[in-house]
């Protein structure tokens, strides 16, 4: 992996700068009347290549992602002023209209992560039982708790199953890459799935009307109040999503502390991580902000806005990839290989049986395994009006997160070698 003394760049304010021209390249190339670029995205979506393009200035050490503080910032900064602002234009009645099919889809890809830790365990060790093994702070089952902890819920869980489990650092941070690729790996296929959604539900009989109709209802709502925005609006926008983010993390730094001092049962919730309760907070007051006159804001372009804070924050997780490092441990990539294809399995399975659109397994899946960062990001691909539904997932992901996690590693350490 890429480190600081070898990096090519390391003023973040250049990384920035590329980051941003890379996103206008692929945003101009995507709308170009080209026969041949038409092509191409035809069967790459745009929003693939935004994740992907970064990645390669991390993968041949222009840039060095984890000494990079662009993420940091964009999930902190940018990523709550996007989910107030898409949360204040949600319609609340509409996604509560979705039906119970979303919940399920979710809670089949939790439990599918659940049985697929200590599954790849065991399927590996018919054949390779030195690759699963290991002893005290350093075997494998401990690492594997923490791409658990990650994959129902995100960075809260997976450090507090770290604490728990008590985790050797060399083994995390092999864990940490296997997480990161392998659930990106998977984020990939998932944004190729939703560039051909219509085609998948067609095929599989899904029944997406409750979908349709949200947004149709969000394309009503743009028909009949969109106007030209001044720049009185884009800084009213600003104002309430940057007003807003402050007041979360004003709020956050007094509430992580105060549980994590006063609660010992904190942890297991997440109540202790303060980005647990930024993402909670900023959430919660856009939906309470979606019920008033403030979800005027939509009508000249808040959606577009938040999308914007969106790409740089897909950027910046693109700039955390290192495509070479799958070679530099196969063996822990084909466990993490075996454990998503477990996870990936059953919710095709039960999607299938219970008739339920791609978008809800999509989405199901990615707020386990990506959290409130990246949910939003797969559901967007669908329809930017479905992106709050990824948030409202995300956030239950945070929720169960603890538990599940903690369930899935005393399964594991119940079957490791």
């Amino acid at each position: 992996m890429a480190d600081t003394h070898t990096a090519l760049i390391t003023n973040d304010a250049v990384v920035l700068g590329l980051l941003a021209v890379i996103l206008g390249f692929i945003f101009k190339t995507s709308s170009s009347e080209n026969p041949k670029l038409k092509a191409f995205y035809k069967y790459v979506p745009a929003l693939l290549l935004c994740y992907f393009l970064p990645s390669l200035l991390n993968t041949f050490g222009i840039v060095d992602g984890h000494s990079s503080n662009i993420y940091y910032v964009a999930s902190r900064y940018l990523l709550p002023a996007c989910l107030i602002l898409l949360t204040i234009s949600i319609d609340l009645k509409a996604i509560i209209n979705l039906g119970p099919k979303a919940l399920i889809m979710f809670l089949v890809g939790t439990l599918g992560i659940v049985i697929g830790g200590p599954l790849s365990i065991l399927v590996v060790s018919v054949f390779s039982p030195d690759l699963v093994g290991g002893h005290g702070p350093d075997a494998v089952w401990r690492g594997m708790t923490t791409v658990a902890g990650s994959w129902i819920g995100g960075g809260a869980n997976q450090a507090s199953m770290k604490e728990m489990f008590e985790v050797g650092g060399d083994i995390f941070s092999v864990m940490v890459t296997v997480d990161v690729i392998v659930a990106n790996i998977w984020m990939a296929v998932l944004l190729l799935m939703a560039a051909n959604h219509k085609k998948i539900d067609a095929a599989t009989g899904a029944d997406t009307t409750a979908i349709e109709d949200l947004k149709s209802r969000v394309e009503q709502y743009h028909a009949q109040h969109a106007r030209m925005p001044t720049l009185n609006d884009y800084m009213n926008i600003i104002a309430i999503a940057f007003g807003i983010t402050g007041l979360a993390h004003f709020c956050a730094d007094f509430l992580g502390p105060f549980f994590a001092n006063n609660y010992a049962w904190a942890k297991e919730y997440s109540l202790n991580s303060k980005f647990f309760w930024l993402i909670v907070i900023s959430t919660t007051i856009g939906i309470s902000l979606s019920f008033t006159k403030v979800r005027q804001i939509e009508a000249f372009g808040a959606s577009k806005v938040a999308s914007s804070f969106l790409y740089i924050l897909v950027a910046s997780i693109g700039l955390h990839m290192n495509v070479t490092a799958i070679f530099s441990n196969p063996g822990l990539f084909l466990i993490g290989a075996i454990w998503m294809l477990t996870h990936a399995s059953l919710m095709l399975i039960v999607a299938k049986v219970i008739k339920a659109p791609l978008f809800y397994m999509a989405v199901g899946s990615q707020a386990n395994v990506g959290g409130a960062a990246s949910a939003p990001v797969v559901a967007s691909a669908f329809h930017p009006s479905l992106a709050p539904v990824g948030v409202l997932l995300a956030v239950l992901g945070y929720g169960v997160g603890t538990y599940m996690a903690y369930i899935c590693g005393l399964m594991m350490q119940a079957v490791a070698p």
